[in-house]
């Protein structure tokens, strides 16, 4: 019995482990972790959005100035912005990462996003993002794509 504890819980230990390792990317003093996005909701659905947090553990500030990736035909830097009572969306030509702290790419606020998707995003799939940043360079990884309505990994529940 004692064995199967100790097997168990050593099974969930670096299950654990391993999840967090393959979340997180970095170039330079850039980190990035828990990168997602949301299935499309339908096939009509040509847009779509990714999410992630971004941390600066260096003495200077960047600067993420463009984003790349083969799904649509645009991949844009956008925000949202409260403009005479009505929330919109507007595409910014970089997202400032300051030295030292953490900035989150998450629904309603910054983020990544894909128009003129060639095919719809599709629960349980991923696919290759780049992040360029001024002084760090390229960062390549891969999102994953959660349920329609999904919140994301951000300390949020999914």
């Amino acid at each position: 019995m004692r064995k199967f504890v100790l097997i168990a819980l050593f099974s969930i230990l670096t299950g654990f482990a391993g999840a967090s390792v393959a979340a997180e990317f970095k170039s330079g003093d850039i980190v990035i972790t828990d990168p997602w996005a949301r299935a499309s909701a339908s096939k009509m659905m040509k847009a779509g959005a990714a999410f992630m947090m971004l941390k600066n553990n260096g003495a200077n500030a960047d600067r993420v100035i463009e984003a790349q990736s083969t799904i649509a035909k645009k991949t844009e830097l956008h925000t949202h912005l409260m403009e005479k009572g009505v929330m919109k969306m507007r595409q910014v030509q970089a997202i400032d990462v300051p030295a030292g702290k953490m900035v989150p790419l998450k629904p309603g606020g910054l983020h990544v996003m894909f128009m003129g998707l060639h095919s719809p995003l599709k629960e349980g799939a991923k696919f290759s993002l780049t992040l360029v940043l001024e002084k760090a360079g390229k960062i390549t990884f891969d999102v994953p794509i959660m349920k329609p309505g999904a919140k994301g990994h951000m300390g949020h529940k999914k």
